[in-house]
């Protein structure tokens, strides 16, 4: 199983902008095996999805699990905040956090982005602006 977690790519964030971003536990259902992987967007406008009257929002948590589902894995959200992606700068700042699923740690999502954006000057605060 762990070919199917390698599969699963570390990082899937928006090109540039400023927008919401969950860290997420990856795992093989029944099995020990996981991995944290990054996912952020600025189509999120929730970290989860929040239901009222007649509407149901379409957020990254929503996505990313059933996405995972079938290739035999499982999906618990660690926590979240914001990211702002600055690819003309290379530059990616990780801040803030979820109301609805708490801050993530970002020295972890920092990490995981340095993997892919390894020419990047990345950064983190506990800072929410």
């Amino acid at each position: 199983m762990a070919e199917c977690l390698a599969k699963v790519p570390d990082v899937e964030i928006d090109p540039d902008g400023t927008f919401k971003y969950i860290l997420v536990r990856v795992r093989v259902k029944d099995g020990e095996m996981h991995k944290d992987v990054v996912r952020g967007t600025k189509n999120a406008e929730y970290h989860s999805i929040i239901k009222t009257v007649n509407l149901h929002k379409d957020h990254i948590f929503e996505k990313v699990s059933p996405a995972l589902e079938p290739l035999g894995m499982e999906c618990k959200c660690l926590g979240g905040g914001k990211i702002e992606h600055n690819s003309k700068e290379k530059k990616i700042r990780v801040f803030g956090e979820s109301t609805a699923f708490g801050k993530a740690d970002h020295s972890v999502s920092v990490e995981k982005l340095k993997s892919v954006f390894s020419d990047y000057e990345i950064t983190w605060s506990d800072d929410t602006k």
